[in-house]
């Protein structure tokens, strides 16, 4: 890695986690874009890993006194078991296919809320919800929009939804560290010094979105979520298009 690139990964650091502390789910898919344009795949789900889950801590702990416990509880149950059945396949990510599948996340951001029937504050549906992000985090290095309609039929407010999702993403990204800690390893010297300088930008970024937070309105949170979550999925899925017709 390059001076240059080491200074693009800083600033999208602290941006992405910006948009992470405000809107929850958003930076993390625009950090692995960056990644993988500076890095093979596995290094690039692994490096956002590391990135994310120090963003997610500190925010999930600048919102602590709103985290239910519970539902991270049984969720870490069904991340330990998508940990398992990956492990089980010997799991290899493929830049186009990662790519398509974070390009379709969206659709479920859209979905009405008449048709989701789950609630993550059901032992039940926790679990499921640890298991299906744990699956897409580390096979994809995004989980986000899975992991919102667990939330939508919650009765948490936004500080509730964004503390308690930060830990619990942040634990299926330690179980993503560990996955690909192989990647990791390869990395050369230069690149590790260039994650670790990044890693306190993601605090940064998480106080800066956290004060924003505090100032929207749980309507105006959840429409603007949608919007960004898409965004940020078309530029995925024309990528994942772009390489299966290219053959990249």
């Amino acid at each position: 890695m390059t001076l240059w690139s080491g200074g693009v990964l800083v600033v999208a650091v602290f941006l992405t986690a910006t948009f992470s502390g405000v809107y929850g789910m958003v930076g993390g898919m625009m950090l692995l874009w960056v990644l993988l344009l500076l890095m093979p795949v596995s290094a690039a789900i692994a490096v956002q890993g590391i990135l994310q889950l120090v963003a997610n801590i500190s925010r999930a702990w600048f919102a602590r006194h709103y985290m239910n416990w519970r539902i991270i509880g049984f969720s870490v149950v069904g991340l330990g078991l998508a940990v398992l059945v990956l492990s089980a396949i010997r799991y290899t990510p493929n830049l186009a296919v990662v790519s398509i599948c974070i390009g379709l996340l969206p659709v479920f951001a859209w979905m009405p809320v008449r048709w989701i029937h789950l609630d993550a504050s059901r032992p039940g549906h926790a679990f499921l919800c640890g298991f299906s992000s744990g699956l897409l985090n580390i096979g994809t290095g995004v989980a986000g929009p899975i992991v919102d309609i667990f939330f939508v039929r919650t009765e948490m407010d936004r500080r509730a939804v964004i503390a308690t999702k930060a830990m619990l993403v942040g634990c299926s990204h330690v179980a993503k560290i560990a996955f690909y800690s192989g990647a990791l390893v390869g990395l050369d010297s230069t690149t590790q010094a260039a994650v670790l300088i990044a890693a306190p930008f993601s605090v940064l970024g998480s106080m800066a979105g956290h004060r924003i937070l505090v100032r929207l309105t749980d309507q105006g949170f959840r429409r603007a979520t949608r919007w960004l979550v898409t965004i940020v999925g078309v530029f995925f899925l024309t990528q994942g298009i772009w390489l299966l017709a290219t053959g990249g």
